[in-house]
């Protein structure tokens, strides 16, 4: 399913926009080949049985075989088995290097190590390694073509993602470790029913019990994008339990955790985010969940404190863009200023690596900056991959840059369960709500703005308090007489 308009927005705004700042943000570098979804690249060696099954074998528990897997299964692993591995393969492709499978297991665990750590300089080598592994193997290398999936998942380019990953689905079809990207790629693009499929066909292979547990979390993520909240929590409880490692059951409750703290549970969230920590201290999603957490729950002091561990460890620009937001609700207006110049450094470092950062750029600039600026970026980048995420973002972008006719336009497509909006999001709905507002639609915006608080009325520190108050500005219901009874 395509969720392309037929005649994107224009944002014919009256008025001279604000000025410009000295300090731009950098264009998106297109890379034909880019880093990192849920499984980089499998890279053992398979039986001629295994592979008419699409299985794999199990790996060694161990801390050892944890990276291995993280490259092989989509496994979660922890960053200190990632750099031994990476200095393993180092060493192996220096000794041979024409040892294709050796290059595909390095460039994998770059991609890896670059999703896991937030350190786009990762994505530069980990291309280097796979395109080499490509040159000595050939075209029908699906372990490089899996990591170059992979590699074009983290850098935000579904397009790249989707040739690679289709091209490993077609050599290799009964091979499980090419449908997550694929996947992953689908959705990107705003093709939910070709994800969709994709994943009954993932479903319907026989894997062992070591991919079972990425499998379930993979059909959780489709899941919660439909709209299926209960059988994505079912799917990661089952895959947590079955995990093999410390990493890798992290990983999982983290997942648990957010989906916990998206339907405004937060004593769940917090206690799978916990659970998480204790298993891995320095899992950055499980550190920033738990300090987004703590702030809802009025706990601020360590809700900032779980901040700047996790980004003294891994300065994430979604995570400093998040802290940003925490100190300006709390009246802090240097530290956010603070954040913001670090969130763009952070982002021209992850450009010059080949990140499409385009949708983040796009959502600072219309909250905190230059909404035409906003407008502009991400009508192109909508163009170019139109999932719910871009739809929401332009939607947003319109409103402030004062084009609300237009901007409901993009925010029904982000929350229209017929054009893939299935996903329950407390900020869509309130992104509608507001622009529904704006244009004295006012049954439609009490409803979405009462969705979005019934969703998860601690969404944002910023937004939420909003959402409240334009609630409370359009009143009860009003009274109407009931209609003249026909003669």
């Amino acid at each position: 399913m395509d969720n392309r308009l037929s005649a994107p927005g224009t944002s014919p705004v009256a008025g001279p926009p604000p000025p410009r700042r000295r300090l731009r943000w950098p264009r998106r570098v297109l890379v034909v080949a880019l880093a990192g979804g849920v499984a980089a690249g499998a890279v053992l060696t398979l039986s001629p049985r295994d592979r008419r099954h699409g299985m794999a074998p199990a790996p060694a528990a161990g801390p050892r075989a944890q990276a291995p897997a993280s490259v092989t299964f989509g496994v979660p692993a922890a960053l200190p088995q990632l750099t031994a591995l990476i200095g393993q393969q180092e060493q192996r492709v220096r000794a041979q290097p024409r040892d294709a499978r050796a290059w595909a297991v390095l460039g994998s665990a770059y991609v890896e190590r670059g999703r896991e750590a937030a350190d786009p300089a990762s994505f530069p080598k980990a291309e280097q390694a796979l395109r080499t592994s490509l040159r000595v193997r050939g075209a029908h290398n699906t372990e490089a073509l899996d990591g170059l999936a992979a590699l074009a998942l983290a850098r935000r380019d579904f397009p790249a993602a989707k040739q690679y990953a289709e091209q490993a689905l077609k050599a290799s079809p009964g091979r499980w470790a090419s449908y997550p990207p694929v996947i992953d790629a689908y959705n990107g693009l705003g093709d939910y029913d070709a994800a969709h499929k994709a994943l009954d066909k993932l479903l319907g292979l026989r894997t062992g019990a070591a991919a079972r547990p990425a499998v379930m979390a993979r059909a959780a993520a489709v899941y919660r994008d439909r709209g299926w909240r209960e059988d994505a929590v079912a799917q990661l409880t089952d895959a947590a339990a079955a995990a093999r490692t410390p990493a890798e059951q992290a990983a999982y409750l983290t997942g648990l955790g957010q989906l916990a703290w998206e339907r405004g549970d937060l004593k769940e969230a917090l206690r799978h985010f916990e659970a998480a920590l204790r298993l891995e201290p320095g899992r950055r999603g499980a550190l920033t969940g738990r300090g987004r957490t703590l702030a809802a729950l009025g706990r601020t002091t360590e809700a900032l404190t779980a901040y700047r561990t996790a980004l003294a460890r891994q300065p994430d620009p979604q995570d400093i863009l998040e802290l940003g937001e925490l100190y300006e609700s709390l009246g802090q207006d240097r530290s956010a200023t603070a954040q913001y110049a670090q969130l763009r450094t952070r982002v021209r470092q992850a450009v010059a690596a080949g990140v499409d950062e385009e949708l983040l750029i796009g959502r600072f600039e219309a909250d905190h900056g230059n909404p035409f600026e906003a407008v502009e970026r991400l009508e192109e980048e909508y163009r170019r991959q139109p999932g719910i995420e871009g739809a929401d973002a332009l939607g947003w972008a319109l409103h402030r840059a004062g084009d609300d006719k237009e901007a409901l336009t993009y925010a029904s497509v982000a929350t229209d369960k017929t054009k893939g909006g299935g996903v329950r999001s407390a900020p869509y709905a309130f992104h509608r709500g507001i622009i529904e507002g704006e244009l004295e639609l006012y049954g439609p915006a009490r409803r979405h703005l009462q969705e979005a608080l019934r969703i998860n009325p601690y969404f944002s520190p910023l937004r939420a308090p909003e959402a409240r108050e334009a609630l409370a500005a359009l009143g009860d219901v009003p009274e109407e007489p009931l209609p003249a009874e026909a003669p």
